[in-house]
Parts: structure tokens; sequence; C-alpha cells
């Protein structure tokens, strides 16, 4: 195994409306880009590298470009420039073939809006990508039903993803990439839609899950709660650049720019508000007792 999982090296993704011969080192060329009307740089020269084993959190405002670096990753969208490698193959040099091995053996995806088959039911769900793979009926069954019991859905098996609730749904995504058995997961914003109380559970369950997997976690968030919980470390993505990682304790105690500040400066209010609220419980019994004596 590599010493990193995922290597970045100046990734760039450029959409454009019409074709552009893309060159980094080609400074006009980038200026025109940023004030042409017909192109959006999603993602500027991002580089970064994640351990085995480790939970990444990108956190970012709607815009930022993390979902589009995620995509880059399993080459949803192609790259305009610049490498990412994963266990050490480069994704850009795969052909088509290769890069469908790769993405049933390396990597597995959690989506926002759980991408379930509706027509399915959880354990066929769960048990459709070791079908591509050629596993047989029996030992892919018995595989999915093995995951759906890790995410404590061991009795709806036999239902079909209409007949569950969000969170539900969520863990049958779960288990689908849990399946699998790849050593990475990318989770796009998995527990966004989810309701705060739905959203926290989902959250410990991660928690839990990575505590006996170990996988190696790509996770892109807008939450700085879900990323301080869940992350070893973090990259802040503003206007497609990453402009601070660290772990998240140390983004929120030592913000690099006025935009990462603006992200924990409502959570040092809450903390603040706490302590002054758990101060003033605390206080409460002292003054009991002095009244009693009194």
């Amino acid at each position: 195994m590599t010493e990193n999982i995922i290597e970045v090296s100046e990734l760039w993704k450029v959409y454009s409306k019409k074709d552009i011969d893309f060159n980094v080192d080609d400074e006009e060329m980038i200026e025109s880009l940023d004030k042409s009307g017909d192109s959006v740089v999603a993602v500027r020269d991002v580089s970064f590298s994640v351990k085995p084993g480790e939970v990444f959190i990108v956190m970012g405002l709607s815009g930022s470009g993390k979902s589009t670096l995620i995509r880059c990753l399993l080459r949803l969208v192609d790259i305009s420039w610049g490498s990412v490698k994963i266990n050490g193959q480069e994704i850009s040099a795969m052909n088509k073939k290769e890069i469908t091995q790769f993405r049933r053996h390396e990597a597995a995806m959690v989506f926002q809006h759980y991408g379930l088959l509706p027509h399915r039911t959880v354990v066929e769900n769960v048990a459709f990508g070791l079908k591509l793979r050629g596993v047989p009926r029996k030992e892919r069954r018995e595989k999915a039903r093995e995951a759906i019991a890790t995410v404590g859905l061991q009795d709806w098996g036999n239902y079909y993803p209409a007949s569950l609730s969000g969170g539900m749904r969520q863990r049958v995504g779960i288990a689908r990439a849990l399946v699998a058995d790849t050593p990475l997961l990318l989770m796009d914003e998995p527990f966004s839609g989810l309701d705060p109380l739905i959203r926290r559970e989902m959250q410990e369950e991660l928690v839990r899950i990575q505590d006996e997997f170990h996988k190696t976690i790509f996770f892109v968030t807008h939450d700085l709660d879900e990323a301080m919980r869940l992350g070893d470390r973090m990259a802040v993505m503003k206007n497609g650049e990453i402009v601070q990682i660290g772990k998240p304790a140390e983004v929120f105690a030592n913000p690099a720019d006025e935009y990462v500040a603006r992200f924990v400066q409502d959570k040092r209010e809450e903390i603040r508000k706490t302590d002054e609220q758990m101060a003033a419980l605390a206080a409460q019994p002292e003054k009991a007792v002095n009244k009693d004596v009194s």
C-alpha cells in the first residue's frame, strides 16, 4: 500500500462553453478565464493528500468547488489539468474499462440523494455492485445482508426504498458502499438532507462503522459541527481553492483568513453561550445552600 491513499497535485477543473487548450503555465489564458463569461473555474490549483484510515473532510459554502472535487477523484468529470492518484494509480490515465474496474473495486461513493434503485429491494440495492462484479447470487445476498445488519436494518432487507425514511435510505447507501469492501469511501454531503436528530444519529453511526472497519473516508460537507465531529483533518474551500488544511481543532482555533473565520464564528458563539449556561447552572446549587444556611 502507498503512503497516501489519495494524492492530488495542481488539480484544475474548468467548465467552458468553448473548446480550450488548457495550460496552467499560460498566465494570460488563466487571467482570461477569470474574466470570461464563457468559462467557470470550479477547482483551482488544488493539492492535498489523504492517509490510509483517515477521515478527511472538505468543507465550504455552496459553489466553493467541493462537490466538483469529489467527482474529479472518481473521474465522474474529467480533470482539466493536474494529477489525481488513488493507491498510486493515475486516474486521468485510465481508459474506460480501467476506470470502470477502478470504481467497482477501489472506491465506493455515498451520495446526498441516496441513489437507490426504486424497483429493487434493500437487499438487491446493496448487492447490486457485487452483481456487476459477477459475484454469485447466493454469496452477494449473504454479503448484502451482513452489510445491512451492520447499519441496523436487518429487518428491512425485503422492503423497497419508498417504504423507508430518509435516514434509513442513507443507511442503505452506506451499506451498499461497505459491501463493496473498497479501501476508500467518498461521501458527498450524505447527511445534509436529513433532519437534525437523524443527521446526528447518522454521524454517530458513521463513527461507529469507522471504528470497526477503519476505512479511508473523503467526506464533503458545509457543516462545521459535522466536520469537527467526524474529521481527522479538514480542508476549507473557497472559489475552487483550498484556503486552509489542518486538524479541525487547529482550523477552529487559528482560521487562516476572514472566510474561514466566518465559518468558526458561529460555533465560537455557540460554545460561549453554552459555557455561560453551564456556569449559571453550576452556581444555582451554591445559591440554594447559602439561602438555607441563612
